[in-house]
């Protein structure tokens, strides 16, 4: 199976001095095609930064970052941008949608950025938008829509430009319980149906239940790693609650 992302003994220091933090301590996992990848851990673990390290936002202070073959330790900056626009799809607690463009306007914005012509009612916009529930929702405002449908737009926005991997920062934290469910479901399917490559990043352990390989992170290192394999979504999650209370944290719902 193609690997799409290594991290390779990736440490991360912010400050300096006696003020000098390390936030990861030597991550080293990898990810391939097809796979649902959960990092979780409580607040402050470093499972963030690592997120950032990958999306280069943030500079790695020691170790590997390879992206579909590329070392990002060893590129320019203008070759991270580059690789950040065509191999990464992204997707915030926040959105980060504008809202004086429509939610199709906010879709076609990615494909033009990366240089792809968009056609008026695109096919793969109105697919991704279908997949995701939105289809009715092309030509509204993001301030018109609820929590959960800017999070389904950001999602094909990050989509559609057909990225080798999903980073998802917490995507549910903003969300109810509802729209946070109906979320998952979509994401689940995408990598089950599609094949679409997922690394998503929460504290919640029932969106944790959703992936496929689950790694646990405390104090910036991880502590432990599970596979989903034949297991039911119930099983799995009643495996991460039991796995996740050594962090200190504990969900007790599967629902």
């Amino acid at each position: 199976m193609k690997e799409i992302l290594r991290l390779d003994n990736v440490e991360k220091y912010y400050g300096r001095g006696s003020s000098l933090t390390k936030a990861v301590d030597g991550i080293s996992f990898t990810v391939n095609e097809g796979d649902f990848v959960v990092i979780m851990g409580p607040s402050g673990c470093g499972k963030t930064t690592v997120l950032n390290c990958i999306s280069s936002i943030d500079d790695v202070t020691s170790g590997k970052v390879y992206l579909d073959g590329d070392d990002l330790t060893k590129v320019s900056r203008k070759s991270k941008n580059t690789i950040r626009r065509d191999k990464l799809g992204i997707v915030l607690q926040d959105y980060n949608l504008l809202n004086n463009l429509t939610v199709y306007e906010n879709i076609s914005l990615a494909m033009s950025i990366k240089g792809i012509r968009v056609r008026k009612d695109d096919p793969t916009i109105l697919k991704l938008a279908e997949e995701l529930d939105i289809k009715d929702l092309l030509e509204r405002f993001p301030d018109q829509l609820s929590n959960g449908q800017r999070q389904r737009a950001a999602t094909v926005r990050a989509l559609v430009t057909s990225p080798s991997i999903l980073l998802a920062d917490e995507p549910t934290g903003a969300l109810d319980s509802e729209s946070s469910s109906m979320l998952l479901s979509k994401l689940f399917h995408l990598n089950s149906r599609n094949g679409v490559t997922v690394l998503m990043v929460t504290h919640d352990v029932f969106a944790a239940s959703y992936g496929n390989r689950v790694l646990f992170m405390k104090d910036g290192m991880i502590f432990h790693e599970l596979n989903r394999g034949d297991k039911t979504r119930k099983e799995f999650f009643d495996e991460i609650v039991s796995i996740y209370s050594l962090s200190g944290r504990r969900n007790i719902s599967a629902d």
